[in-house]
C-alpha cells in the first residue's frame, strides 16, 4: 500500500508549478482594441487625404457610402465572430455574424456598375490604376491579419481555419474600408473585381497560413 504522505508531496510539488492563468477580455472588448488601431490608420490617412474627397463622393453617389459602411460593418462582425470562436465551447454559427455586413458591401457596390453617371471627381480606373488599389488592400491586410493571429493565438480556437478565414476577412474589409479614404476611382467592373481578387487572395492565404498558425498555438 503506498504511503499517503508521498501522495500529499506530489500534490504540493505539482501545486506549487502551476502558472496563474490570465484570463482573456470578452470578444467585443479585443474586437475593439483590433478596431482601435485601424482607427489610428484611418486617422493617418485622413490627415494626409482629407475627408472632403470621400464625402464628395459619397453625397453624389450613395452607394458607394453604403459599400465603404457595408466593409466597416464587416470588419466589426467579423474580427468579433474570429474572436468569439476563441471562446471554448462557442457555436460555429458565429461565423454568420459578417454576413449581413458583406450583402451589403457586396451589393453597395454592385451597384456602381448599373449607375449611368460617374462619381463626383473620379474617374473609371484602368486595370493598372486598379492593381494599384489590390496592392493597397493586400499591404494593409498583412499586419492587420498578423495582428489578429496574434491575439487569437493565446485563445487557442478549436476551428482554427473557420477562424482565420474570419481573421483574413476581417482584415481585407478593414483594409477596404481604409481605402475608401483615397480611393479616386468609380465603382466600375474592373475596380471591383479587382477588389473582389484581393479579398479572395488575403481570405485564402490567412485559411493557409493563419490556420497553421492557430492550430500551433
Amino acid at each position: 500500500m503506498s504511503d499517503p504522505r508521498l501522495h500529499e508531496a506530489l500534490i504540493d510539488r505539482l501545486g506549487t508549478e502551476l502558472v496563474p492563468v490570465r484570463r482573456l477580455l470578452p470578444p467585443w472588448l479585443r474586437t475593439a482594441g483590433w478596431m482601435l488601431v485601424v482607427a489610428v490608420i484611418a486617422a493617418v490617412l485622413l490627415m494626409h487625404y482629407g475627408a472632403d474627397p470621400m464625402l464628395r463622393r459619397w453625397a453624389g453617389t450613395p452607394d458607394l457610402g453604403w459599400a465603404g459602411m457595408g466593409a466597416v460593418i464587416t470588419a466589426v462582425t467579423a474580427a468579433w465572430a474570429a474572436f468569439a470562436l476563441g471562446v471554448p465551447g462557442r457555436r460555429p454559427a458565429w461565423a454568420w455574424l459578417p454576413l449581413p455586413g458583406a450583402l451589403l458591401w457586396i451589393g453597395a457596390s454592385g451597384l456602381g456598375c448599373l449607375r449611368e453617371w460617374v462619381a463626383p471627381g473620379t474617374q473609371v480606373a484602368s486595370m493598372h490604376q486598379s492593381a494599384d488599389c489590390l496592392v493597397f488592400i493586400i499591404s494593409f491586410s498583412i499586419p492587420l491579419s498578423a495582428l489578429l493571429i496574434v491575439l487569437l493565438r493565446r485563445a487557442c480556437p478549436l476551428r482554427p481555419v473557420l477562424t482565420a478565414v474570419l481573421i483574413g476577412l476581417a482584415s481585407a474589409a478593414a483594409s477596404a474600408s481604409l481605402l475608401e479614404i483615397c480611393h479616386s476611382f468609380d465603382s466600375a467592373a474592373t475596380d471591383l473585381l479587382t477588389h473582389a481578387l484581393a479579398v479572395a487572395a488575403v481570405v485564402a492565404v490567412n485559411a493557409a497560413m493563419g490556420g497553421r498558425l492557430l492550430s500551433k498555438a
